[in-house]
Order: C-alpha cells, then sequence, then structure tokens
C-alpha cells in the first residue's frame, strides 16, 4: 500500500529530522524574539526622548513588511554587506526581527492598558518610576498579554515554513523531499506534517491557559 510505503522508517525519520529543525529555530527565534520585544516595548511605553520614535519608526516598518521579504534580505542581501548568514542563522534573524516587531506592539499595549489611576496612587505613596513600573505595571501587564504572546508563537512556529524558499532542513523542506518519491505519498504525509503542527501549537495553547489561570 502507498500509505505504508510513505510512512516507511527512512521517510518519516527524514519528517522527524526536519521537525527537529522546526523546533530548534522556533524555540532559539521565540527566546530572542521575547527578549528583543519586551526591550523595545518598554522603551517604547517609557517614551524615552528620540529612542522611542527611533525604535517606533523600526518597529512600524518591519511590521509592515512580509515576512517572507525579511527572509530573502537575511539570506541574500546581507552578504553584500559582509554579513554571511547560513539558512538556519538567516530564518533566525528573520523571525526574531519580524515576531520582535510584532511582541514590542503587544508588550507596549499590554502596559498602556494598566489604570494610570494605579501607577498615580504607586507614585504617590513613595515608589519611584521604575519601581512603579517594575512592581504594579509590568506584572499586571504580563497576565494580559499572554493570550496574544502565545498566539505570535504559534505563528512563528508555523512560520518556520517560509524558511522552504532558502532551502532550510525544516519540515515543510523534509516532507517536500519525501513528496517528491511518489506522488501517491501527497497525502499521508502532509497528514503527518498537519498533525506535528497542530500537537506542538494545541500544547502551546494549553499551556497557556494555565499559565493565565494561575495568574488570575
Amino acid at each position: 500500500m502507498d500509505i505504508l510505503q510513505a510512512f516507511s522508517f527512512d521517510n518519516i525519520r527524514f519528517v522527524f529530522e526536519g521537525f527537529y529543525m522546526t523546533l530548534k529555530v522556533a524555540l532559539i527565534s521565540i527566546i530572542l524574539s521575547f527578549i528583543v520585544g519586551c526591550v523595545v516595548g518598554t522603551i517604547r511605553y517609557t517614551k524615552m526622548p528620540l529612542v522611542s520614535q527611533i525604535l517606533g519608526i523600526g518597529v512600524e516598518l518591519i511590521r509592515n513588511l512580509p515576512l517572507l521579504l525579511i527572509i530573502f534580505f537575511a539570506r541574500f542581501a546581507l552578504p553584500d554587506i559582509g554579513i554571511k548568514l547560513g539558512a538556519m542563522n538567516a530564518t533566525i534573524v528573520a523571525l526574531t526581527l519580524f515576531e520582535g516587531a510584532m511582541i514590542a506592539e503587544i508588550v507596549r499595549s499590554g502596559l498602556n492598558s494598566i489604570d494610570k489611576g494605579q501607577i498615580e496612587a504607586a507614585r504617590s505613596s513613595g515608589l519611584g518610576y521604575v519601581q512603579t513600573l517594575w512592581h504594579i505595571v509590568i506584572p499586571q501587564g504580563l497576565r494580559r498579554m499572554v493570550p496574544p504572546l502565545v498566539s505570535q508563537f504559534i505563528s512563528l512556529l508555523k512560520d518556520t515554513s517560509l524558511a522552504i524558499v532558502i532551502s532550510l532542513p525544516e519540515m515543510m523542506h523534509h516532507a517536500k523531499i519525501v513528496i517528491g518519491q511518489s506522488y501517491s505519498y501527497t497525502m499521508p504525509i502532509l497528514f503527518l506534517v498537519a498533525l506535528l503542527y497542530f500537537a506542538v501549537n494545541y500544547a502551546l495553547s494549553l499551556a497557556a491557559r494555565r499559565m493565565e489561570s494561575r495568574m488570575v
């Protein structure tokens, strides 16, 4: 049967090697983009003169560009200025920039959603600006950021598939090679890929719900 042949040991192992690369790139990009997004979003919230405005322009520029274009830029344009990145590093840089800009807006919006009366009360009680930000604004803002942050992380994981255009050996790239062996492998292999994406993303959603319930 074609299904049994499609799910041969070698094919399954090959797809899972791509799945490992997908998870690796996604995890590194999630960590880096979260750090970048938190730093940039917090700076924009504080409205630091000039710095906040420059970062704001950068965020809006990146957010309004296609991720695919940024991936191409990181892989093929950066070498023109002496920065040569392999497929994996180019994907990580592109995802970090793009998702970091998205997360920066989530962070800024989350911090802005905190009632100004609480901030004024904290300042009047003797807390400094940084102390108010650290003890009052950020903890409450994080609770409100959890759902959109998880949605962004899920999008990031799915967006790793775009790196197929620069031959990153991720899951979709490996699935395409397996399907190339026989057209009859298309349905079972794509079903396996969809199942793996769903399993990871659903696990992230469940973890986010549990985290959100504990924060209430």
